[in-house]
């Protein structure tokens, strides 16, 4: 007998060979990239069996690869690539204007510094707002400013979070943990669980060693499943109750309204982190919020904490960085854009209904997830712990690629400004089609 489970299977391993088949310069330069990078890569999300496809150009809202396939970019670099592949000219006038009149790396404060620090503060209500290379530096920033700021140590986090490349705690969802400090960290296993969150929040306050509480407005590498506004509310809530800092991690979700998603939920979080297309399309971070807390980094008072970091002002993206959010991702771009996004993902979620494919997200970020029973309303990784269906997964991306759609294989989009609505309606097609042609494995009715 034909099961839905061996029919998924005999698919996907021909979806594999057909893969290796057309994509030989990619094995070939993962073999070579192998020689000098452990794994092939410098970043480890970017590994794939049986080996990554290697691009070789970006466009627009378009890749090429070294095989020369073209595809629409939905993965948008994680949430970084939301300006595209093609410099906008605001953007390359900044660039041009900091190689040619400005130069490299100055060593030293500068007008620019103080322009983009001075819009991030405008734009997302912060008191205080200090630069970093990256998300993940902006996160460690923030804890020890948090740590120095109440003299305690702990910090509450949850379960499929992702805080950085050194801040990372394992879900469902196959997110790797490389935590530095782990024994700090006390996981909340539910995300959304504010009962269990409060009880958790209130122990660690009882123990004399709670410094602060770090959550995501939207849980990104968890499966970009969205907090609700009395989940978030609530957190903060008790953080405040116990004299712990309440940090909202938006180095993702800034771009999900125009002020953010600690605005836009009335959160008025103590500490703020921020990234990805803040640079312009060049490395970037930044953390801010009360003055009072960020005053524990002033160089001026005794005391205070040191914050280093050769690249942190570096020219380039204090220029390209403040064009990209004074001149491109206004206010009005982010609210059209990420209408656009919401209506993208309510159109998936009717074409998927009654399948084992469901779809998770907010505004311009959309995940989605293969389960057993075809779960639709998922609130957290737990609720899907040992339900989700990889191999489904697979098939899937497998197959997106072979359409011309670039997703990353976990399931993550981010979509980019440009994308052109006619490609959209193509990649709602393509699932839709992906849905029929595999109808006999993806309808929730059938035991597996």
């Amino acid at each position: 007998m034909n099961s839905p489970h061996t029919a998924a299977q005999r698919a996907l391993l021909a979806a594999e060979a057909r893969f290796i088949a057309n994509n030989p310069l990619s094995q070939k330069q993962h073999t070579l990239a192998a020689s000098s990078l452990p794994g092939g890569n410098t970043r480890s999300l970017l590994h794939t069996s049986p080996f990554p496809l290697t691009m070789n150009r970006g466009q627009g809202t378009h890749l090429w690869d070294e095989d020369g396939h073209k595809y629409l970019d939905l993965a948008g670099d994680l949430s970084a690539g939301l300006l595209g592949h093609t410099p906008h000219p605001a953007v390359r006038r900044a660039l041009l204007t900091a190689l040619d009149s400005v130069g490299l790396n100055l060593g030293a404060t500068s007008v620019q510094e103080e322009r983009h620090a001075a819009l991030l503060c405008t734009r997302f209500r912060l008191d205080r707002v200090r630069m970093s290379n990256s998300g993940t530096e902006a996160n460690l920033h923030a804890l020890a400013g948090a740590r120095a700021f109440t003299g305690r140590r702990r910090v509450v986090v949850f379960t499929g979070g992702y805080h950085g490349g050194v801040l990372s705690f394992p879900s469902a969802r196959g997110v790797q943990g490389n935590t530095v400090d782990a024994r700090d960290f006390v996981v909340v296993p539910g995300y959304n669980d504010l009962e269990g969150a409060r009880r958790v929040v209130e122990r660690v306050a009882a123990e004399g060693d709670l410094a602060a509480v770090l959550v995501e407005a939207v849980q990104g590498a968890g499966g970009v499943i969205p907090g609700t506004e009395g989940f978030l509310r609530g957190l903060r809530d008790a953080a405040r109750a116990v004299g712990a800092v309440f940090i909202l991690d938006e180095v993702m979700t800034s771009r999900l309204a125009p002020s953010g998603l600690g605005f836009e939920l009335g959160l008025d979080p103590d500490l703020v982190t921020l990234g990805k297309y803040l640079g312009g399309g060049l490395t970037f971070g930044a953390f801010g919020g009360r003055a009072e807390i960020m005053a524990v980094y002033d160089p001026r008072l005794a005391g205070s904490l040191a914050h280093s970091g050769t690249f942190n002002n570096n020219t380039l993206a204090m220029h390209t960085g403040y064009a990209a959010l004074s001149e491109v991702y206004t206010p009005e771009v982010s609210v059209a854009f990420n209408a656009e996004g919401d209506a993208l993902r309510e159109r998936l979620v009717v074409v998927a209904r009654g399948t084992r494919l469901s779809f998770t997200g907010r505004g311009s970020l959309i995940g989605l997830h293969f389960t057993e029973d075809g779960t639709e309303e998922i609130t957290s990784g737990e609720q899907i712990r040992g339900k989700e269906r990889g191999d489904l997964r697979d098939l899937f991306w497998f197959e997106m690629l072979e359409a011309g759609f670039w997703i990353t294989r976990r399931g993550f989009i981010a979509l980019m400004l440009g994308t052109l609505g006619e490609e959209l309606d193509g990649f709602v097609q393509a699932v839709s089609s992906f849905l029929g042609r595999h109808r006999d494995v993806m309808t929730k009715c059938n035991q597996v």
